[in-house]
């Protein structure tokens, strides 16, 4: 019997969870329905999904408070989360993209485009979970983190992590894609299209200016580490780079 991935759908308008869940199913997929987010969190906590297409105008919650619980219980930060709401201004995808969304999808929406994204969302998730066999270790001896040389970056590979003067920064799947990148290659710039296509995969479902909006929050999480410090410049017209003068240890 074919394993049937569990999508969490979280919308409390039933018409539309209809319609969700009947395209779902009909698409080779087991849709969970939850109409609040007291609900969605014991549904979440109980069985982890293998991904969760999130409404942001919730009756007891709203969407984006929501999704950082959920991305706080265990194992929730490597569930992707689509974002689906009546909201089309710029700045409420911003917001979905700096939060660590993978995608963001406004109302009306296309039924068929909603599982188109869904499908690519689980294609990438599942390519960023494959290691890259053509990417040097940053540490020769494999049973300890990688020590970035004459960074103040550690490396974890098996365990998705990185350290940042010892501190575990706690990242997103795509805040650790890019950030490991940079991290392999200090004062190498990488293009906006480089990071994208290394990190996302595929390329497709994406929304503008998604790139820059997890350097942004990957400058904040650096920065509440140690303030004193810019570890991710900018190039201009061409994209990011790690510095490479950081100072190996704090002073």
């Amino acid at each position: 019997m074919l394993h049937k991935p569990r999508i969490l759908v979280v919308e409390d308008e039933s018409g539309i969870a209809d319609t969700i869940q009947y395209v779902l199913a009909t698409d080779g997929f087991t849709p969970v329905w939850c109409g609040t987010a007291g609900q969605a969190l014991r549904e979440f906590a109980a069985e982890l999904p293998a991904l969760v297409i999130l409404d942001v105008g919730l009756p007891d919650l709203n969407g984006f408070e929501l999704f950082k619980r959920l991305q706080a219980l265990p194992g929730g930060a490597q569930v992707p989360m689509l974002f689906l709401t009546a909201r089309s201004d710029e700045i409420d995808r911003v917001v979905g993209l700096e939060l660590g969304a993978d995608d963001y999808i406004a109302k009306p929406f296309s039924p068929r485009e909603l599982v188109a994204r869904v499908r690519a969302i689980l294609r990438r998730s599942e390519r960023a979970l494959v290691p890259e066999p053509a990417a040097a270790p940053l540490n020769p001896t494999p049973a300890a983190p990688g020590e970035a040389a004459g960074t103040p970056f550690a490396l974890d590979e098996e365990r998705r992590q990185i350290r940042f003067y010892g501190r575990l920064l706690e990242l997103s799947r795509y805040e650790y894609g890019v950030l490991r990148l940079l991290v392999q290659r200090p004062g190498r710039v990488f293009t906006r299209d480089e990071l994208f296509d290394k990190v996302w995969t595929d390329g497709s479902g994406s929304l503008d200016r998604t790139i820059d909006a997890h350097i942004k929050t990957l400058r904040a999480k650096l920065k509440a580490v140690a303030p004193e410090l810019e570890p991710i410049r900018t190039s201009r017209g061409s994209g990011y780079a790690l510095s490479e003068d950081l100072p190996p240890e704090r002073r």
